[in-house]
C-alpha cells in the first residue's frame, strides 16, 4: 500500500510540502521559521494588529490565527510575493510613492490587507469602507497619515479610465 501524498500548498508560486508541519502549527510560524519568509511579522498572535496579514487564495488572512493545515491546497501570497501579484505591486508602489512607512514593521500587513481588499472589491467600495476594513491593522509609528494617502491614491488610480 502506498502512503498518501503529503499535504501541499503554494506559497508565492512555489509548491510547498506540509508533511512535517505539526497539526497545531500556525501559518505565521510556518512562513517565518520553516520557509524563512520573515516579511510576515508577528505582532500580537491574537489577530488584533494585522501585522501578520497574508493572502490565502487572494483573500486577506491573519496568519497568526490560521493553522497551516487549514491552507492545504491553497495559494498563499506573502509580502515577498507581492511584487509578482498585480494588486500587491500596486499597493507597494503606492506606499513607496508617498513614503507610507516609518519603522516598516506594520507595512507588510497593511500592504497585504490592501491588496486583498482590492482583489475582493475591485473598483467597488467607498474610501470610508476601505479605511474601516483596515481598522484591524495597527501602526505604532506613523499616525496613519501616509498610509491613508497611499490608500487614497489607489482609489484615485482606480477611478481613472
Amino acid at each position: 500500500m502506498t502512503a498518501p501524498a503529503p499535504p501541499r500548498c503554494r506559497v508565492n508560486g512555489r509548491s510547498v510540502d506540509l508533511g512535517d508541519v505539526p497539526p497545531g502549527e500556525r501559518l505565521l510560524d510556518t512562513l517565518r521559521w520553516r520557509l524563512a519568509l520573515k516579511g510576515t511579522k508577528e505582532g500580537c498572535r491574537t489577530g488584533s494588529c494585522g501585522a501578520c496579514t497574508v493572502l490565502v487564495d487572494g483573500k486577506s488572512a491573519l496568519s497568526c490565527l490560521t493553522l497551516t493545515r487549514e491552507i492545504e491546497g491553497s495559494a498563499v501570497t506573502t509580502i515577498e510575493g507581492a511584487p509578482d501579484d498585480p494588486e500587491g505591486a500596486r499597493v507597494r508602489a503606492a506606499f513607496e510613492a508617498v513614503g507610507a512607512l516609518q519603522c516598516g514593521y506594520c507595512t507588510p500587513g497593511f500592504v497585504m490587507a490592501l491588496a486583498g481588499l482590492l482583489k475582493e472589491r475591485g473598483r467597488g467600495g467607498s474610501f470610508d469602507e476601505l479605511l474601516e476594513d483596515l481598522g484591524g491593522n495597527l501602526c505604532r509609528c506613523t499616525g496613519y497619515a501616509a498610509i491613508v494617502r497611499a490608500a487614497a491614491s489607489l482609489r484615485t488610480e482606480e477611478a481613472e479610465p
